[in-house]
């Protein structure tokens, strides 16, 4: 049984189809990722699993458990970070944390082994509000008290928004040590570089799933040759790639612009030449393996 099963999942605001028949199946213990950008449906759907907003059709199951009909069940089983801070901000740290704990039953002590590696860091700001902690330390407060009862299932909303470098590889290593105490971890988040972090991952853009599978084989399906070219004026190389070769796919990638055309004799020297013909200054141009904001921006362009 899935820890996770989602089937059909539509959900609609007025004229806007925010969820467009999502289907998801999470095993028990996995840390899975939804990667997209902001109004792709993510937070409706987080929302739709704990219970806190109901689908216009389609059907969830959290541990086996319905969400519509065993939403007490649930709210028991799982723990939630939203994206907005959402604690008591007049709270110390101590005093949310041993509020969240009382709702459920439990103690600080009792499931202490479990946020262990997060507390030692909040516990020199045990006695501060929790209104006046940095970004990174309301995040790792939020995720203490989402742990507090020991869930089985732990759905996270784009945990690592606005919080710096350091703290994100760090709750990230957190996020993963959880797979050892066979906790389910459903975590969002908008930013591509860390969908490698998640063992498997789901792409999604308007509220359709585009693609789903581990980060390495998704990679691995990319379909054609990606090319990676560094020349000047980057509008005018922009426009000229977009009319070279069948089906030219361009999009910008920093400083350089990664490019894909559906042809497969297309080499390196070719795109060059191309460019140089139309005075244009290349810098470089190299064949490179995609990454994760590659193939969603392929599989976008492509539906």
């Amino acid at each position: 049984m899935a820890a996770i099963d989602i089937q059909n999942i539509v959900k609609t605001y007025g004229e806007k189809k925010a969820l467009n028949g999502v289907s998801l199946s999470i095993e028990k213990g996995e840390l899975f990722g939804l990667i997209g950008p902001d109004g792709a449906g993510k937070t409706s759907l987080m929302r739709i699993l704990v219970t806190l907003l109901l689908a216009d059709s389609g059907t969830a199951a959290m541990s086996g458990h319905d969400v519509v009909t065993d939403y007490k069940t649930i709210r028991n089983i799982t723990g939630y970070m939203p994206g907005r801070f959402s604690l008591y901000q007049d709270l110390t740290v101590e005093e949310n944390l041993n509020f969240f704990a009382t709702i459920f039953g439990t103690t600080i002590k009792e499931n202490y082994s479990l946020i262990r590696d997060i507390y030692v860091q909040l516990e020199p700001f045990k006695d501060r509000r929790a209104g006046k902690l940095s970004g990174g330390m309301k995040q790792k407060l939020a995720l203490c008290c989402a742990l507090i009862h020991r869930p089985e299932i732990l759905i996270l909303d784009e945990p690592t928004t606005g919080v710096d470098a350091v703290s994100r590889r760090e709750f990230w290593e957190l996020l993963k040590s959880y797979k050892n105490e066979g906790i389910t971890t459903f975590v969002s988040t908008p930013y591509m570089d860390e969908a490698g972090l998640c063992e498997r991952i789901a792409l999604i853009q308007d509220g359709h799933i585009m693609d789903t599978d581990s980060p390495d084989e998704i990679i691995r399906r990319f379909p054609l040759p990606l090319y990676t070219v560094k020349a000047s004026p980057m509008t005018e190389v922009l426009h000229a790639l977009r009319s070279f070769g069948q089906a030219p796919q361009v999009w910008i990638f920093g400083q350089e612009i990664h490019f894909v055309a559906s042809e497969h004799d297309i080499s390196e020297d070719k795109i060059r030449q191309y460019l140089t013909d139309k005075n244009l200054k290349v810098d470089k141009v190299e064949i490179i393996t995609p990454g994760i904001e590659d193939c969603f921006l392929w599989n976008m362009r492509k539906s």
